[in-house]
C-alpha cells in the first residue's frame, strides 16, 4: 500500500487511549504498518507522540541512546506548557531522577547500583518468598468458590512481594501497597503519590539506622553512594516496573491457561511456555520505553521531531510479520517483551520466578479452576501502556482456608486448630486502606501467632 495514500485516522494520529483500542490494540499496529515502521498516534487527548511498530526500528532506537535520549526533561510540548499537569500519561512519562529517565554516566551510576542489588536475589529466595504470599492470598477468597484472579491476586501478590524485597515492617508496608495501588488505578495519585514518597523516605531512614538482607538496604550499602532522594526514585523506578508488568504477565498467562479456546491445560501447556507465549501475544507493557530524538529523525518515512516523544511498541515489534517464523517457534531471544540495549529489563530472570510460582500455587491449590464468564465478556483496561485485563472472575470448588496453617507447621510453628489466623477482609482494604489493618501487616501478624 502507498504510504501517502494509505487511509489515516482523524486528524492524522491513531488515538491510543480509547475502548476500540483497549479491545483490540493491534488493528492500531497494523493500520500504522501499512504506512511504514512508525506512525503518528496521541497517547492521550492532547499528548502526540510517534509510535515505532517496526522490529528493526525499535532495535534501532533502543539501541542508540546518542541519537534517542531518555531523559524527560527534553519533551517540547511539556516544557512550553501544552501539556496539562493532571495529564493521565504524566505519571508514566514525567522526567524522574532513575534508571528510566536518564543517560550516560548518569544512567550508568543509577543502573549498576540496581542491578548489583538485584543480582543478590537468587532463585531460591524468590519462590520462598513468594511461596506463602500466594498462599496467603488464596486463603483470603478459598472457601468463597469465586475469585477475581487479577484484583485479589494477581495484583496484590507483586505489591506484597516488594513489601518482603524492601525489607517493610507493618505499617510502611500498608502504606505502600494502599498508595502504589491508588496510582496504578487512578484514584487520587496526588494525594498516593505524596503517601508513597512519605512512607519510603520513613523506610529509607529507618533502614540507614538499621540496614537489613533486603534490596533498601543493598542499594544503601552501594558503592555508588545514592542520596536519599535518588535511593528513593530508584524504588519507585523497582516497583513500578515490576508490578504492573507482573500483575499483567501473572493474570494474562493465567487466562491463556483457562480459556477453553486454547484449552491451555487441557493441551498439556506448561507454565512456562503459556508464559512465553504472552510475552509474544500479549505483551504485559504493550507499548513503552518513550525516547526523545536530539534531532529530527527519519523513521522509514515517518520523521520524529527533535524532543518530541518516540515510544516503542513491544507489542507491534513482536507481531511484525518479519518475525513470522521466531514467533511460530516461540524463540525466546528474539521478542522485544523486555526491551533492549542499555535500557533493557534488568531483572527478568526473577519476574519469569514470581510469574511461575505464582501461577503453579494457585493452579495446584485449586485444580477445578474455571472461568466464571465467557473469555468474550472480559474487558481490557483502557491505556496506551499496558495489555491488561480489568478482571479475571473465576469459579472453583471451595477449600478451607488453612494454607498458612501448614506453612507453619512446616516453619515449626504450633497453631491450634481451633486458633483462627489472622486475615485482611479485601473490600475493608480496598476501600479504607489507611483506617484498618491491611495486607502486610497482616500477613507479618501471621507469624507472629
Amino acid at each position: 500500500m502507498d504510504r501517502q495514500s494509505a487511509p489515516a485516522p482523524a486528524g492524522g494520529r491513531c488515538p491510543m487511549h480509547d475502548a476500540a483500542f483497549a479491545a483490540d490494540p493491534h488493528q492500531v499496529y497494523d493500520r500504522l504498518r501499512a504506512h511504514g515502521p512508525a506512525g503518528p498516534v496521541e497517547l492521550a487527548p492532547g499528548v502526540d507522540a510517534t509510535l515505532v511498530v517496526g522490529h528493526e526500528t525499535a532495535l534501532r532506537v533502543l539501541q542508540n541512546s546518542t541519537l534517542f535520549a531518555r531523559d524527560a526533561r527534553r519533551w517540547k510540548a511539556l516544557n512550553e506548557g501544552r501539556i496539562p499537569l493532571d495529564n493521565p500519561v504524566l505519571p508514566m512519562m514525567a522526567y524522574r531522577p532513575n534508571c528510566l529517565f536518564t543517560d550516560g554516566a548518569v544512567h550508568l551510576r543509577l543502573r549498576k547500583a540496581v542491578t548489583d542489588s538485584l543480582a543478590r536475589l537468587n532463585i531460591t529466595r524468590i519462590r520462598r518468598d513468594v511461596e506463602p504470599l500466594a498462599d496467603y492470598l488464596i486463603d483470603q477468597f478459598s472457601e468463597r468458590g469465586r475469585a477475581d484472579l487479577l484484583n485479589d491476586y494477581a495484583k496484590l501478590l507483586p505489591l506484597l512481594l516488594f513489601n518482603k524485597l524492601f525489607g517493610c515492617p507493618a505499617d510502611i508496608g500498608d502504606t505502600l501497597t494502599s498508595a502504589m495501588s491508588a496510582i496504578f488505578d487512578g484514584q487520587d495519585a496526588l494525594r498516593a503519590n505524596e503517601e508513597l514518597t512519605a512512607c519510603l523516605m520513613e523506610l529509607i531512614a529507618l533502614k540507614r539506622r538499621r540496614p537489613g538482607d533486603d534490596v533498601t538496604s543493598w542499594l544503601i550499602q552501594h558503592p555508588a553512594g545514592l542520596t536519599d532522594e535518588e535511593l528513593k526514585d530508584q524504588l519507585v523506578m523497582l516497583m513500578g516496573a515490576g508490578v504492573e508488568p507482573e500483575r499483567n504477565l501473572i493474570g494474562n498467562a493465567l487466562l491463556l491457561l483457562l480459556s477453553p479456546d486454547t484449552s491451555g491445560r487441557d493441551s498439556g501447556l506448561l507454565v512456562e511456555e503459556a508464559i512465553d507465549h504472552v510475552l509474544w501475544n500479549q505483551t504485559p507493557i504493550a507499548n513503552y520505553a518513550t525516547h526523545y530524538p536530539v534531532q529530527d529523525v527519519d523513521l522509514g518515512g515517518v520523521v520524529a521531531q527533535a524532543n518530541t516523544p518516540v515510544v516503542i511498541s513491544f507489542a507491534a515489534a513482536n507481531s511484525d510479520p518479519a518475525l513470522a517464523e521466531a514467533r511460530r517457534m516461540h524463540s525466546k531471544g528474539a521478542h522485544l517483551a523486555w526491551g533492549a540495549g542499555p535500557h533493557a529489563c534488568p531483572a527478568k530472570d526473577p519476574a519469569q520466578v514470581i510469574a511461575v510460582t505464582a501461577i503453579e500455587k494457585i493452579l495446584n491449590a485449586l485444580p477445578d479452576l474455571t472461568l466464571a464468564v465467557h473469555e468474550k465478556e472480559l474487558e481490557w483496561r483502557p491505556g496506551p501502556f499496558h495489555r491488561a485485563l480489568v478482571a479475571l472472575p473465576v469459579a472453583f470448588s471451595p477449600t478451607p482456608a488453612t494454607r498458612m496453617a501448614a506453612a507453619l507447621q512446616n516453619r515449626g510453628v504450633a497453631v491450634a486448630p481451633e486458633q483462627p489466623l489472622p486475615t485482611a477482609p479485601v473490600a475493608a482494604a480496598r476501600q479504607e486502606p489507611a483506617r484498618k489493618k491491611g495486607f502486610w501487616s497482616s500477613f507479618l501478624d501471621i507469624f507472629r501467632v
